[in-house]
């Protein structure tokens, strides 16, 4: 019995089940996990299906969490999505259930779980989930909602099909959730849109980025930035791709401070392996798409010296 049909087989013989994804959600997370939920729902009407964790961060469009007492942990099945590691788990009652899925696509570092289905060349976990449904179509059914969340999740990952972990394969898969129906205009507006301090803050970032003769690249954001363009955290999120619009930009960090100091990191690569960077900074994620953490300032340098080195190496090795 492959995993697929082991993780069927588990849905099947609990009456409740939970899902959990990462903190500070991106689409993929609430995405694959409230996807997940729907098919559920859509296919076993009868099971109490629950979607856990912790605020949205800007994403109400796409989702809502529900609220779980801690008892209806007892007995349940607890599937955690798009999560390579525990602490990240958005939700530590997450461990509480009577059994642990894990369904991921980034690098397995840490294999939590009684089951664990990881696929490092899926696109994103939306696109394993989608693949998961289309695989039983006598036993799973795909609302409408689940094929916008899931669609969403794709789009949201594959920076709307641009990205190298873009395969035939993604697009046939979205192409089938395509043909559920559900506004993809409208979804991919608020996928795309950002509020004005977001559009001022993205025009900081082109201005102050610093880059050097191989493309190593980065913009710190301090407190005091953020607090003059009246921008959280998660809003950030949005300006980390824009570093790779410039041409010679090869592979960059951005720097944002939080409240109490240190300095959250989004590595992103065109092609130097930057994820083993991430893992020496207290984080990690796929070669080309990183999160770590600094401690301060000195810190930040550090990382970007590891980003020079590695873009001066990969200059090398391609001329």
């Amino acid at each position: 019995m492959n995993i697929r049909h082991e993780i069927l087989k588990a849905i099947e013989e609990y009456d409740r089940i939970i899902i959990h994804r990462h903190m500070r959600p991106d689409p993929d997370a609430l995405g694959s996990q409230v996807g997940l939920a729907e098919v559920l729902r859509a296919s076993f009407p009868e099971k109490e299906i629950y979607q856990a964790g912790g605020p949205v961060e800007g994403l109400n469009y796409l989702a809502e969490m529900d609220e779980v007492a801690d008892e209806l942990y007892e007995g349940a099945l607890v599937i955690v999505t798009d999560t390579a590691n525990s602490p990240r788990v958005s939700d530590q009652r997450y461990a509480n259930g009577a059994k642990l899925i894990k369904i991921d696509h980034h690098p397995n570092d840490e294999p939590y779980g009684d089951l664990v289905w990881v696929n490092t060349k899926a696109s994103s976990c939306s696109e394993m989930i989608a693949d998961f449904a289309f695989s039983f179509p006598d036993v799973l059914k795909i609302s409408v909602e689940a094929a916008r969340l899931l669609y969403a999740g794709i789009v949201g990952d594959t920076g709307r099909f641009l990205y190298p972990a873009t395969t035939s394969y993604t697009l046939e898969i979205a192409g089938k959730l395509l043909d559920f129906g559900f506004d993809a205009a409208k979804l991919n507006r608020e996928l795309q849109q950002i509020s004005l301090k977001v559009a001022k803050l993205s025009g900081y970032v082109y201005e102050n980025i610093e880059i050097d003769q191989n493309g190593a690249g980065r913009v710190i954001l301090p407190q005091e930035l953020l607090s003059k363009f009246q921008v959280v955290d998660s809003e950030t999120s949005h300006v980390v791709s824009l570093p790779g619009t410039i041409d010679v930009t090869l592979a960059w960090g951005i720097f944002v401070q939080q409240p109490e100091g240190y300095y959250r990191v989004r590595l992103r690569s065109k092609g130097p392996v930057i994820n083993e960077i991430a893992k020496r900074h207290h984080g990690g994620g796929h070669p080309l798409a990183s999160g770590a953490n600094a401690k301060d300032l000195t810190e930040v340098a550090e990382i970007y010296q590891e980003i020079q080195v590695a873009c001066h190496k990969y200059r090398q090795e391609e001329s």
